[in-house]
């Protein structure tokens, strides 16, 4: 197993014991048979999108959200995920674009050290115009992805230079009131994707 599936399984334990621990949604929650309803996942963020510009979580307010933390020097995993995010948006666009229209992807680099605006910017639109990348501080970052139970930790060097970032590959749907819905199938392919997109935002 590698640390990305490591990571992973990690993942997994941890939103089912916030599942298990989570409160009753309150007032705008999800319908109560969304996977993630009521769980501590998410909250206010500053981050910066790739024109430098501050990017709120609040500026998505009345969207659904998708929302992905990788980073642009990641080898496999994160391209896997992203461009399954995007032929699932573009799935989802063709067979009914009201629904596409209400949502908003987003991918957060947990890698600010390499991933600068422009890099981060560059990695989210070579999969789709639709997709806003963003970065930060390392103290954003972190602070972002604890609110979003995300693992991540620098790897070893590597070899032939740089470095691998171990982490985990959750892609989760938030509503339009950024309460977490559900996570995404990406494991399963784009249609996968726009089914389960199709599911959830009205």
């Amino acid at each position: 197993m590698n640390r990305i599936n490591k990571s992973s399984a990690i993942a997994s334990v941890a939103i089912a014991l916030l599942l298990a621990l989570s409160a009753c949604g309150g007032a705008g929650a999800p319908a109560a048979d969304a996977p993630l309803a009521g769980a501590a996942i998410g909250g206010d963020f500053t981050l910066t999108g790739s024109k430098g510009q501050p990017v709120r979580w609040a500026d998505f307010a009345g969207k659904y959200r998708i929302v992905y933390f990788g980073y642009t020097f990641c080898p496999d995993v994160c391209p896997t995920d992203m461009s399954r995010v995007a032929q699932g948006l573009k799935a989802l666009k063709a067979s009914d674009p009201a629904k596409a229209g209400k949502i908003a992807a987003i991918f957060i680099t947990i890698d600010p050290e390499r991933d600068s605006e422009a890099v981060v910017g560059e990695f989210a639109a070579a999969f789709s115009p639709d997709i806003v990348g963003l970065t930060g501080t390392p103290e954003q970052i972190a602070a972002t992805a604890k609110a979003f139970k995300v693992f991540y930790a620098k790897g070893e060097a590597q070899p032939e230079g740089g470095y691998l970032v171990d982490h985990s590959n959750v892609v989760y749907l938030f509503g339009p009131d950024g309460a977490p819905i559900a996570t995404l199938p990406t494991d399963k392919g784009g249609e996968a994707v726009a089914a389960e997109l199709a599911r959830w935002v009205n």
